[in-house]
């Protein structure tokens, strides 16, 4: 039945013809969007809510919320097409909407591509699936700036940075810009989301100034479990995060699944070695950053490298972001004076790039071909020369964010004159003052039992 109606009002009103749609690849793609939005809302929602002080749960948890939804209508308004569509500049999109239901019915394609790449689900899909990767760009940003940042100036930073900055690293590197036609290797988002956010989440970090010291001085999280729980979504989503972008139900996307767990599971191993040996005990929480930096690392190579460069380069992630995080952090003066609340720098920025200069080192030539890209594989493959396109990718991404992100910084606190920072009443105070929530109420006995009392009689 509802077959003959669909029928009778598409031939009334001449709605696109939807033959070009392949069921299976469009129900993957809509379920690996699924999957990464998840790692999002819940997962790092509650990974920041546990990992932060209890007095800055509710707030940590909102900055991401926020984060979400603001991309969202950001991203359908302007700023696909600005990753995604018309050919404007070598690095950026030109801006429009997607909102009518033709344009949401119609094919998905890259027009900026050479030639024009086509996938076989609708562009409503497409939209969608790239939303989310946008979103967990700016929640990651978010966890670099927790515990202080004025949330009318990060109510208004959102839609900026995506507008400058994401959009340009997306249409660059994925959407046909000028490092898609160098040859720049980036699977799902090693340099397009980990590089910009941990670049990004610093400069602004140094923008805000630190936390106050007591929250740095007290910075134990307020419930591991959660962090754990929103650490699990995160690494399960990661299948869709990175099985989702060869568009398609193919075996480069079974591929990409296996390889991303293989890779996070020795960085985890590695990363949980480090702490028994330099602090003489496994920690939780330095196991989930084992975790992050394993899944970051793999994200640009996912898909082109084989099962031994997987491990590889977890080790690799397991150890250097480790080193960068324990010793450079706490022992080189400019890293000690930025707060970067969660260390997002060293989970993010240098993860991120590591592994494109691992792709540069062990992309395959059947990776490549299985990811339907022209490139002659790594170094490993005796393509030396990929792995100085990895290095220039990463260079412009690094210095655009920077420029980018300062100027967004800038431009709130000097034009529009809203402080970046929380007043110090709101810093002493947290959650309460600035939501007037708290994560955790807790009800004392003597309040609770005559309750308890009247129920029983």
């Amino acid at each position: 039945m509802s077959g003959i109606v669909a029928g009778n009002i598409g031939s009334q009103y001449n709605f696109t013809s939807t033959d070009f749609v392949n069921h299976g690849d469009n129900a993957w793609q809509l379920t690996a969007a699924s999957l990464v939005g998840l790692q999002s809302i819940p997962g790092l929602m509650v990974l920041y809510a546990g990992v932060m002080r209890s007095k800055w749960a509710i707030n940590s948890a909102f900055m991401a919320f926020y984060g979400f939804s603001a991309t969202l209508i950001v991203w359908v308004l302007w700023a696909y097409k600005m990753g995604f569509g018309i050919y404007m500049l070598p690095f950026v999109g030109r801006p429009g909407p997607v909102v009518t239901m033709a344009q949401e019915l119609g094919q998905s394609q890259l027009p900026s591509t050479n030639p024009v790449l086509f996938q076989a689900f609708p562009l409503s899909t497409m939209v969608y699936f790239q939303f989310v990767f946008a979103a967990i760009t700016i929640i990651i940003i978010a966890g670099a700036l927790l515990g202080r940042m004025n949330l009318t100036a990060w109510m208004i930073f959102v839609p900026l940075w995506i507008t400058f900055s994401y959009t340009v690293g997306a249409y660059s590197i994925w959407g046909g810009g000028f490092l898609f036609q160098m040859g720049v290797i980036d699977y799902s988002g090693g340099y397009v989301i980990h590089l910009s956010s941990g670049t990004a989440g610093f400069v602004a970090a140094q923008w805000v100034g630190p936390r106050l010291q007591a929250d740095r001085d007290e910075s134990r999280p307020s419930n591991v479990l959660c962090v754990l729980v929103g650490a699990g979504i995160l690494w399960i989503g990661w299948n869709g995060f990175n099985g989702g972008d060869p568009y398609t139900a193919s075996a480069d996307a079974g591929a990409a699944v296996l390889n991303t767990n293989v890779c996070t599971a020795m960085s985890v191993l590695c990363w949980t070695v480090c702490d028994m040996l330099y602090y003489k005990k496994p920690s939780v929480i330095g196991a989930v950053n084992g975790m992050i930096t394993g899944l970051v690392c793999i994200t640009p190579a996912a898909g082109v490298v084989a099962g031994w460069g997987a491990i590889i380069m977890g080790i690799a992630s397991g150890t250097i972001p480790w080193a960068s995080m324990h010793i450079m952090g706490k022992k080189v003066e400019y890293f000690r004076r930025v707060d970067d609340t969660l260390g997002i720098f060293h989970t993010h920025c240098v993860a991120g790039f590591l592994g494109g200069f691992c792709t540069g080192l062990f992309a395959t030539v059947e990776g490549c071909a299985a990811f339907a890209i022209a490139n002659l594989g790594g170094a490993i493959e005796g393509n030396g020369t990929q792995v100085w396109l990895q290095v220039v990718g990463a260079l412009f991404i690094v210095g655009w964010n920077i420029v980018w992100t300062s100027l967004i910084m800038m431009f709130i606190k000097y034009v529009l004159h809203v402080p970046l920072r929380m007043s110090e009443e709101q810093l002493l105070t947290g959650d309460g003052m600035i939501h007037g929530e708290a994560a955790y109420v807790l009800v004392t006995a003597p309040k609770l039992l005559p309750n308890l009392l009247e129920r029983a009689f």
